[in-house]
């Protein structure tokens, strides 16, 4: 059977914040100029925003830009920030520190970044953007001259083998003048592409988090609206970058997470269970108590900044949001990064489209934004606690927020990616986790069952294995597996470990976070998309 196509003057992939920006803009200089541009999004989740994950405290910055009269239109931002509050964790103690100036969040909203998504996908298709949801785009297609042309969506219904079932429906290709790629961090087609076009070439290698998140209902008497509280410290050791995260929302609801940086050394670390663990503090674990989690999920984050930005731009299309990787990594924030990149674009995409060939070079333009001074202003944090630890990082920050004001003369670079960083098994000293108990913390496979992760078993797995003999030659042998240890959804397991051991892979339980792809130390592990519409389904997140 062969692929039906369809044409469009833009294709955007991924119905994030950052793709849904880009078709609104684009309909909106349309409407302004009195001309008509055919944009479509696809998403690989069942519905937009059922793969959307993040804290989130939204700064309203491009928002405002972008749809100004936002609260008229009900934008689900229902909860401001009222009080910042900022902790060291000893294992037993906690102490408050002052809150750096990146992370005031007066002005901003805690917001579920799920329903944020939502409700701009009824914006776009107010404005005549198709929106297809549940159509992962799984291929790049190109044209005879090398020239991106469009994507193709993944077949349906091939069965586990690679075989046709009675269900199997062929792709469908997208053609578009250009092609704007906003898949989130780490995408699949975007790292192709990348690779194809060179486009990290003369820039410092993407470093990464993990973020593990949880939505409580707590008892009403301990909540607080618009309370944010951030952690650094224990359980993590003072190498390991990392922290935490705990916004109350409203309808007694709190948001919590746990960030860890994947450049950590220990390949026994896990953390999902750092998570756990962190809830376990005696200055975090009452608010907790009474309550009831709600769901789960995990997603990788771009922690790299202005050091790591690729080339944004090919022929025929463009990296746009966390794709590219525009996340503020001092202020834990990526959304107004990744709208304002999106906005940037699609105006340059727009002022082009009548060109023959299109351009989507938008780099130039977008470094006389704001967005483009902060990521300057916060360029030497986050590598300064890979240089020097926890205790040093904060110290050199202060330096560089008050005397430098970020900016200072100089640059720290990154120079290995996070699956370089790893020490051999017999070079660390294993550690031992709690078991959860059921109150405060949890098991993987508890926490994969509130995420309402679902894909179709009869189907080709989505992890794949470069050469099935190096997870254990090399990952087992050398480094214990660490792939057991870091995938949060328990993915990954090691069977008959004192016979002979083999690598099982439970796809079904894929959170979809891209953790294994990043982290495997010799990148044997590839992610790629499944079927579309599986994945994780997140109310609320």
């Amino acid at each position: 059977m062969s692929r039906e196509s369809m044409e469009y003057d833009v294709v955007i992939v991924g119905a994030g914040p950052a793709g849904l920006t880009a078709a609104i803009r684009l309909k909106q200089l349309a409407a302004e100029a009195g001309r008509e541009v055919s944009v479509c999004v696809l998403e690989k989740g069942s519905e937009v925003g059922a793969h959307i994950l993040s804290g989130a405290c939204l700064e309203p910055t491009a928002l405002n830009e972008l749809i100004p009269d936002w609260k008229e239109r009900g934008a689900p931002l229902n909860t401001p920030a009222t009080e910042d509050r900022f902790l060291f964790l000893t294992e037993t103690k906690s102490i408050t520190l002052p809150n750096p100036p990146q992370m005031h969040n007066h002005g901003n909203y805690i917001i579920s970044l799920g329903n944020f998504a939502r409700w701009l996908g009824t914006q776009a298709e107010e404005l005549g953007v198709e929106i297809y949801p549940g159509f992962a785009a799984a291929e790049v297609l190109f044209d005879e001259t090398g020239r991106v042309k469009g994507v193709a969506t993944g077949d349906m219904g091939v069965g586990r083998e690679g075989e046709h079932t009675e269900a199997y429906q062929p792709g469908m290709e997208l053609h578009g003048k250009v092609t704007v790629f906003a898949e989130g961090c780490r995408g699949s087609l975007s790292k192709q592409l990348s690779a194809h076009f060179n486009l990290r070439d003369g820039v410092d290698p993407q470093s990464y988090g993990i973020g593990i998140k949880e939505l409580w209902e707590i008892d009403p008497a301990k909540h607080q609206p618009g309370l944010i509280i951030h952690t650094v410290g224990w359980p993590l050791d003072t190498s390991t970058y990392g922290g935490s995260f705990l916004y109350h929302l409203e309808n007694n609801q709190v948001a919590v997470g746990f960030v860890v940086g994947l450049d950590y050394q220990n390949p026994t670390l896990s953390p999902f269970e750092e998570f756990q663990r962190y809830k376990t503090h005696p200055a975090i674990r009452s608010t907790f108590e009474g309550g009831r989690r709600i769901s789960y999920g995990a997603r990788a984050l771009n922690e790299g900044g202005l050091q790591a930005i690729p080339n944004l731009s090919f022929p025929g299309g463009c990296l746009v949001g966390c794709a590219a990787g525009f996340l503020n990594t001092p202020k834990i924030k990526g959304t107004h990064t990744s709208m304002k990149s999106a906005m940037t674009a699609a105006e340059t995409i727009f002022n082009n489209l009548d060109n023959d060939s299109v351009s989507a070079d938008y780099r130039a333009p977008l470094e006389k934004t704001w967005l483009w001074d902060e990521l300057v202003k916060a360029r030497n944090i986050r590598p300064s606690f890979a240089k020097w630890g926890l205790l040093g990082g904060i110290a050199y920050s202060a330096i560089d927020t008050y005397l430098f004001a970020g900016r200072a003369p100089w640059t720290f670079r990154y120079h290995h990616g996070d699956n370089e960083t790893l020490k051999k098994k017999t070079e660390i000293t294993p550690i031992k986790y709690p078991k959860p108990d059921g109150v405060v913390s949890f098991d993987r496979l508890s926490s994969v069952f509130i995420s309402n992760t679902n894909h179709e078993e009869n189907q080709p797995v989505h992890l794949q294995l470069k050469n099935p003999d190096i997870a254990i030659s090399v990952n087992w042998n050398t480094y214990g597996s660490p792939e057991q240890h870091f995938c949060p959804a328990g993915v990954y397991e090691i069977i008959d470990q004192t016979t002979k051991p083999r690598l099982q892979i439970n796809a079904q339980n894929c959170v979809h976070c891209k953790t294994c792809d990043i982290k495997d130390p010799t990148q044997n592990i590839n992610w790629v998309v499944p079927e579309g519409g599986g994945g994780p389904n997140y109310p609320n997140m």
